[in-house]
């Protein structure tokens, strides 16, 4: 380990990505993100790296596709607008079974809405964005030192998996400060990738070349390349589904389920909460795709627990799946707030006190 450094969340990501052994970065301009691309246009050429500025956000996609099919490690950055115009490539890199990294630093809508933090996009990370049966390993930071060693483990993850992983942070985490250091045991070596990837048959000494695709025009060889990733996203809820609880081993009343930067609030609003003698557990999905389901399902059936609340900066999307692991066993709740504002551990307070 390294010694800690203190900087901005958009410039951590950046150099997290360096580290773990990516030397591509294309994308396009937007914020709250815009400070990843500004640090890495001066950084990667320092280390041999590319730094590249397209068009739109719609062309980033796609260079990325191209990079990926050829073998290479390659990440991008964006928000949330942005990424709608990247979930036609993202779908296309799901169903080729490309590796490759992005990150979205949310910002509030629909539509333009604004620059503040939001939890927003959580549908569109989580059920898919683009078109087709497909999902994205989506990772949810809680904060810089998290996004720096999330960003670093998303790179062999893609690699495992031959597919699409994002980072899902808010603009608090792209904007905040924080000490933050880059760990040794996550520099890793990419795989190879000679079975699949089209990096020139001389280099690999085959007879055989490779078609990286997405178009299966016949029906049953497009089922069967459903079916193969279908069992990856089982085999990504077995492996790799992460999560942190929270004063569970307590009798606790209420259970929160709650993420990202918004989890630090509730945690204060927890522990508070203990010292008048009210007892909250958490549960914080560190994974928001393969969801914590078990963990939640758990977490809620504990005896003394009476009510779950999904805590969101969202008008309610993560609540569903929660919904969805409690299975009917308690009440759940939900509470939350998209217009920039983030909820202070006070009002949390009084919302959970609310609820038994």
């Amino acid at each position: 380990m390294g010694k800690k450094v203190l900087m901005k969340g958009n410039e951590a990501i950046g150099e997290a990505a360096i580290r773990a052994g990516c030397l591509n970065y294309f994308a396009y301009p937007i914020t709250p993100q815009s400070e990843v691309a500004e640090y890495l246009s001066h950084r990667l050429p320092e280390v041999g790296g590319v730094f590249l500025q397209a068009e739109s956000e719609v062309a980033v996609s796609y260079m990325i596709f191209g990079a990926a099919g050829a073998g290479a490690r390659v990440f991008t950055t964006s928000s949330s607008p942005g990424i709608s115009l990247m979930s036609e490539g993202l779908s296309y890199l799901a169903g080729a079974q490309l590796p490759a990294v992005f990150v979205n630093i949310m910002r509030g809508g629909p539509g333009l809405g604004g620059i503040l933090p939001s939890q927003a996009d959580y549908f569109q990370a989580t059920k898919g964005g683009g078109h087709g049966d497909y999902h994205l390993l989506v990772m949810a930071p809680a904060s810089v030192q998290e996004a720096a060693e999330m960003v670093m483990r998303a790179f062999p993850l893609a690699e495992k998996y031959r597919n699409p992983v994002i980072i899902l942070g808010d603009g608090l985490i792209g904007q905040m400060m924080e000490p933050v250091e880059f760990p040794d045991y996550l520099k890793t070596e990419p795989t190879k990738k000679d079975e699949w990837a089209t990096n020139g048959m001389q280099f690999r000494n085959s007879n055989k070349p490779n078609l990286v695709k997405s178009l299966f025009l016949d029906p049953n060889q497009l089922n069967e390349n459903n079916l193969i990733l279908k069992a990856k996203y089982e085999r990504m809820k077995t492996e790799d589904t992460l999560f942190e609880p929270y004063n569970i081993d307590s009798p606790y009343q209420v259970l929160i389920v709650s993420y990202g930067t918004m989890s630090r609030v509730c945690k204060t609003a927890i522990d508070h909460l203990k010292e008048n003698k009210f007892e909250v557990g958490m549960i914080r999905p560190q994974t928001l795709f393969p969801f914590p389901e078990v963990a939640v399902f758990k977490a809620a059936s504990k005896e003394t627990c009476k009510a779950v609340i999904s805590i969101e900066l969202s008008m309610g999307q993560m609540v569903e799946d929660v919904q969805r692991c409690v299975q009917g066993l308690r009440p759940v709740h939900w509470y939350g707030e998209c217009g920039g504002n983030v909820p202070t551990p006070e009002k949390v307070m009084e919302v959970v006190k609310s609820l038994v």
